[in-house]
């Protein structure tokens, strides 16, 4: 294994592996991007821009983009970006073209619905001669692709590699903090898309500031509760992969996880809000095989919960509110 990464392959050309590919060449990486739609490689390469998903962000001309995965296999490190559910089909096609403990860093943020699994998990066992890391943290495509500050936490369990891949990934723009508890940054990541809609809809419905800060603080007792369950560590989900990047994603609309549940509290129907999107929404995933985990672990989750309940149209908005706020009194601890 390489100490130096130089020549990085960048898979998925969504707006976060957009702008991950372009904060890497304007660092002075090799970069290629792997996107399946044939336009969106277009766009990159002759244009210069990714009209789809990152729409309005001019970049490098450097940037290489391809849909040939194993032309984009052939660099250093990779860095998976497609999304969460999508995981399994896209490393079983880029198995063969693997080297023995080439590292590949997880970027998507999600639990596999089918099997419950984290995308670690499932990255293990479609790639298992590969080293795996997780990159998570507080951070909106847009603003990363247009130089602005970020910093975010690259999780394995090596410590040499994760040494490495900071400093290697990480730069004056994206400011990298290594740790060891790969479940733990996994968790945040996939959770805070669950309880960012239930945000929104906090915010669709207009119900203020003091109910947003509530929902807030009770949903990352919600994150705790199941961190633990799941071995994390509490510093870990109090950290930038934790709480930090669920008070982004909680805070903005810019996050497509809280504009859905915005758009929800404002009356829109989940297909009508769908319908309208061209990038996924992990949250609406999520969701449903984070109640199979709490269940089977016993952990009470409310806010998680009432958004399930939602999404699948066994409740209203206002009946879910209306159960979180009827619930029996209890300390907080």
């Amino acid at each position: 294994m390489p100490l130096t990464i130089d020549r990085i392959g960048v898979i998925g050309g969504g707006a976060w592996g957009t702008a991950l590919a372009q904060t890497l060449t304007l660092a002075g990486r090799g970069v290629v991007l792997w996107a399946r739609e044939p336009e969106t490689v277009s766009d990159i390469a002759t244009r210069h821009v990714n009209r789809a998903f990152l729409p309005g962000v001019a970049l490098d001309p450097r940037l290489s983009a391809t849909d040939d995965l194993k032309a984009c296999a052939d660099a250093d490190a990779l860095l998976l970006v497609c999304p969460a559910q999508h995981v399994r089909a896209v490393t079983r096609e880029l198995s063969p073209h693997i080297r023995s403990e080439q590292p590949v860093i997880v970027c998507a943020k999600g639990i596999e619905r089918t099997t419950g699994k984290l995308m670690s998990d499932v990255v293990a066992e479609t790639l298992p001669e590969a080293t795996l890391a997780v990159l998570s943290g507080p951070s909106f495509a847009a603003d990363v692709a247009r130089g602005l500050p970020a910093a975010l936490t690259i999780a394995c369990h090596d410590e040499a590699l994760g040494e490495c891949l900071a400093e290697d990934l990480g730069g004056s723009q994206i400011r990298l903090y290594w740790s060891d508890d790969v479940v733990g940054v996994e968790l945040g990541g996939a959770l805070k898309n669950v309880l960012a809609i239930a945000a929104g809809i906090v915010d669709g419905k207009g119900l203020g500031a003091s109910a947003h800060a509530a929902l807030v603080t009770r949903g990352f007792a919600e994150m705790r509760r199941l961190g633990h369950a799941r071995g994390a560590r509490p510093a870990t989900m109090m950290g930038l992969s934790g709480l930090g990047d669920l008070v982004l994603t909680c805070s903005s609309p810019q996050s497509r996880n809280m504009s859905l549940g915005r758009a929800l509290g404002q009356g829109e129907t989940l297909d009508a809000v769908l319908g309208k999107r061209v990038s996924v929404t992990e949250g609406v995933y999520t969701a449903a095989v984070v109640m199979q985990l709490a269940e089977q672990l016993g952990i009470e989750m409310p806010i998680t919960e009432a958004v399930h309940a939602v999404l699948e149209g066994r409740v209203t908005v206002d009946d879910a509110i209306s159960g979180l706020m009827n619930r029996p009194f209890k300390a907080e601890d």
